[in-house]
């Protein structure tokens, strides 16, 4: 077996701050993403024991460093300070403290030592576990000044005491311990287990009374969020930060006990920064009603994680540049951008267009807001809004003049800013009769045209450049089926047609 032994970040410190539930929940679900096999020991430390995973991460020496990088990652500073037998110690510095061995409290034995400083220079070869301090064992903490007034400092003279009189003077449980020490007797230990939903509450340390400071308490939540996720293999899609109020009334009126703010991701994902950006920007536009003691993040909602295959070729044979080139480096995805300009401006202020199933161009599309657009593609991937499909679309224009502009006939030819040529057309469009009866008789000036009969065609002239323009067709009455061609000659001999333009082409 071998086992890794990382320090809390409140270890060195006289009494566990406010909050160090959150910490040690926090470092223990980061820790499970290495092996299943984690423990809290001492409300000090936390164990690894990576025999069984060691070798999916490359061997034991390659799963060490990954740990250690990790572990300074999450924790903000350099590599961490050794404490070990197997590999060269650090000089004590400022570095976090760890240690491993073969047995749980081996490793937590060089875990201490280091935090104590007391290391000495590595020349190759460690002393072994005979020369490590009785201090170094929980257990034996209450007899260690005892033992000392007996000359037994270390680990190998306890060892070296007969067993019957150790036991009858200190008690059985002293010689239990140093045998598991050592490996001679198997360890006992409470494993780490996420639970099935999460819900974490902390005390805060002082009373919050501005967004930023709820935000401050909230970061932490947000870490042990990250690491029961990665554990999980799952995204958040949806969270809610609720807070306590330590006040009932303020000038006579009664508060409300509570506040929640829920959030909503388009994607799954855990990458705590955009969560943390999320809550900033919906908590600068939520009041508090009073003074807050307590913060409970929930995770309303998950998915499943999909992981990405790695590329087989190298960072720097890869198409476009490699690991080192500004120009691949990723930026932020675009339903991130959009979530967080949505939290900050409002959901109506940030919109995306839909696709419609009409066949009119002006009627092609709706701007709905962009949460609401990114939320439906979630839960239906793949799947459009609406499902148009035109298959000359690529020869229509950029801009569409909305509503469409009424153009002057000369010798029943349209005029735009002079006589226009025509290209190509007609293109012919019968839409809309299912709206036009409350939609004002289809005329294509409105707004809201209902029916639409029109020949659209691409005209150009040197002026104007490319435009698209239509004709009105004429529009039969009701009951007009009987002898309509001849209804229509008459209708165009009586009054020509009508010209609209309708887009640029930029």
């Amino acid at each position: 077996m071998h086992w890794i032994a990382l320090p809390l970040p409140w270890c060195d410190e006289p009494a566990a701050p406010p909050g160090a539930a959150v910490q040690a929940a926090a470092a223990g679900w980061w820790a499970l993403r290495f092996t299943p096999r984690v423990a809290l020991v001492d409300g000090d430390a936390v164990l690894l024991e990576v025999s069984t995973t060691e070798r999916l991460w490359g061997g034991r020496d390659a799963l060490r460093a990954q740990v250690l990088q990790a572990w300074a990652d999450a924790s903000g500073g350099p590599p961490a300070h050794t404490a070990t037998r197997e590999v060269r110690v650090q000089p004590p510095g400022t570095q976090t403290a760890w240690g491993c061995g073969p047995t749980a409290l081996v490793a937590q034995a060089w875990l201490r030592m280091a935090q104590a400083g007391r290391v000495p220079p590595g020349q190759g070869v460690e002393p072994g576990v005979d020369g490590l301090p009785l201090h170094t064992l929980t257990a034996l903490r209450p007899h260690v000044a005892s033992l000392e007034r007996m000359g037994c400092r270390t680990w190998g003279a306890l060892r070296a005491l007969p067993r019957a009189g150790v036991a009858r003077r200190f008690g059985g449980q002293v010689l239990r311990v140093l045998d598991q020490a050592l490996g001679d007797a198997p360890e006992a230990h409470a494993w780490l287990e996420l639970p099935e939903q999460f819900v974490l509450t902390a005390e805060l340390p002082a009373l919050a009374e501005s967004a930023d400071a709820l935000l401050w308490s909230a970061s932490r939540c947000l870490a042990a969020l990250q690491g029961w996720l990665q554990a999980r293999q799952q995204g958040a899609v949806a969270l809610e930060l609720a807070w306590r109020h330590d006040l009932r009334r303020i000038d006579g009126v009664a508060i409300a006990p509570t506040q929640a703010l829920p959030v909503r991701t388009a994607q799954a994902t855990q990458d705590m920064a955009h969560l943390r950006r999320l809550l900033s920007e919906n908590l600068a536009r939520t009041a508090l009603a009073a003074p807050v003691n307590q913060i409970t993040l929930r995770l309303l909602e998950s998915a499943p994680l999909p992981h990405r295959s790695a590329s087989l070729l190298p960072p720097g044979d890869l198409v476009g540049g490699g690991r080192d080139d500004p120009a691949s480096a990723p930026g932020e995805a675009l339903h991130q951008l959009l979530e967080r300009l949505s939290a900050r401006l409002g959901s109506s202020q940030v919109v995306a267009p839909v696709l419609q199933a009409d066949h009119r161009p002006e009627h092609m599309q709706q701007w709905r807001p962009a949460t609401e657009v990114l939320n439906h593609d979630r839960a239906h991937p793949g799947t459009p809004a609406a499902d148009t499909h035109a298959p000359d679309a690529t020869l229509w224009p950029t801009w569409l003049l909305r509503p469409p502009r009424r153009l002057a006939v000369q010798g029943n030819r349209p005029c735009h800013h002079g006589l226009l040529r025509l290209l190509a057309g007609p293109h012919r469009f019968e839409a809309g009769w299912w709206s036009a009866a409350g939609e004002g008789a289809g005329d294509p000036g409105h707004s809201c045209a209902g029916l639409a009969l029109r020949d659209y065609f691409v005209a150009h002239n040197d002026v104007a450049g490319l435009v698209w323009v239509f004709r009105e067709r004429w529009v039969p009455p009701a009951g007009g089926a009987m002898q309509e061609g001849a209804m229509q000659s008459a209708f165009t001999a009586a009054q020509p047609h009508r010209w609209f333009l309708h887009g640029i082409y930029g």
